[in-house]
């Protein structure tokens, strides 16, 4: 069972919290509040529930919108952006943020928990002489420009960096990169295409030339999924000796 003294410093720690967000918005003239406890408490209710669950369609609560939504509802006459943000600053609330996380409770299928120990273990086991783990990616549609009068450096008497406005396209561009993970080497190319042979283009500049009696290497490529999907088509150049491991989705299905 509570004891009362508890349950007291419990209602006091609230109390404070209330007034804490009710002396925030102490911004008219003569100290006097603007706005009561119970807005801050309706306030922060709402800012702690998803948008989706009071029939908004917004990603995430915005200081406008919950402005806007305490006006719609009756809550308050008026009230501004930026009250709304001072008083969820006084409960350290930032409703707008997001962080991306993987929840431990969400069941993984058989799939993922393979492909995940595959390339854990390719990642961190002993490798015979013979073998090389690459990790590879694209970065697609780099589009170079370059300006029409070169670039001034900042001078003195607080003159910046004079940056000419008008630029010259160049077209766009893919790069293909392979990273050696256990050297740390970097091999890339430049393309202008992204096909199944650019791909294995960089694949055969990552690979280094052996003698004739040097014993057949064998590498491991990770992957993603569009390199993966693009070297598995039917009629694909092959480049003998690799194994392409595509990394699963973080999410479900």
């Amino acid at each position: 069972m509570l004891e009362w003294g508890s349950v007291a410093r419990g209602l006091t720690l609230s109390a404070r919290g209330l007034h804490a967000a009710w002396a925030s918005t102490l911004h008219e003239a003569g100290g006097r509040p603007a706005f009561p406890p119970s807005v801050a408490l309706e306030l922060v209710k709402r800012a702690c529930e998803l948008p989706d669950a009071v029939g908004r369609s917004l990603s995430v609560w915005t200081c406008a919108e919950l402005a806007r939504a305490l006006r719609d509802d009756g809550v308050v006459e008026i009230i501004s952006p930026q009250s709304v943000q001072r008083i969820l600053e006084s409960q350290k609330l930032k409703p707008w943020g997001v962080h991306h996380w993987l929840s431990s409770k969400v069941p993984r299928d058989e799939d993922f928990y393979a492909r995940v120990t595959n390339i854990r273990d390719l990642y961190t086991r002993l490798l015979e002489p013979h073998e090389r783990v690459l990790s590879l990616d694209e970065k697609t549609s780099l589009q170079p420009r370059t300006r029409t009068t070169p670039t001034k450096p900042a001078r003195g008497n607080k003159v910046p960096v004079r940056l000419e406005h008008e630029y010259v396209r160049k077209g766009a561009f893919n790069l293909f990169a392979a990273f050696d993970t256990r050297t740390g080497d970097v091999f890339g190319i430049l393309r202008r295409r992204k096909r199944q042979l650019e791909f294995l283009e960089c694949l055969r500049k990552s690979t280094p030339k052996r003698p004739p009696t040097s014993r057949r290497s064998t590498s491991s490529a990770t992957t993603s999924a569009s390199i993966a999907a693009r070297s598995r088509e039917r009629g694909s150049p092959r480049i003998h000796d690799f194994r392409c491991i595509s990394p699963p989705s973080t999410a479900r299905g």
